[in-house]
């Protein structure tokens, strides 16, 4: 699309959004709602309020049920001690995960396979 398009494309969407705003502004219901957010939030300033004290006078069972809503967070299970043990030298390894150093050595000394079939636990 060329600039000249896209600007015409965009003067023209921009010149309905205008038309929309000026029908909202005439519009006696948005009027109410403007008119009653404006008084509600200078009767919450007068008093020192924030939205959550209404709501927590209001309804005080708000907050358990908005916690209730919310996804528990999942628990990951515990990573299961691997013991190793080297048929050549005796030697014992305990760990969680494949990030250790000596057990990376023997990997690589005499592969994967190898090494999981030394695994006792």
């Amino acid at each position: 699309m060329s600039r000249l398009a896209e600007f015409r494309q965009l003067g023209k969407h921009l010149a309905e959004q205008l038309a929309a705003l000026e029908a909202m502004k005439g519009d006696e219901g948005l009027k109410k709602e403007v008119e009653f957010e404006t008084k509600l939030r200078a009767l919450l300033a007068e008093y020192g309020y924030s939205l959550r004290n209404v709501i927590a006078l209001l309804d005080p069972q708000a907050a358990s049920r908005a916690s209730t809503t919310a996804a528990p967070k999942s628990v990951r299970k515990a990573r299961d001690v691997k013991i190793y043990q080297n048929p050549n030298s005796g030697e014992l390894i305990e760990t969680k995960g494949g990030n250790h150093r000596q057990l990376k050595e023997w990997k690589t000394e005499f592969g994967a396979d190898i090494v999981e079939s030394w695994r006792t636990q």
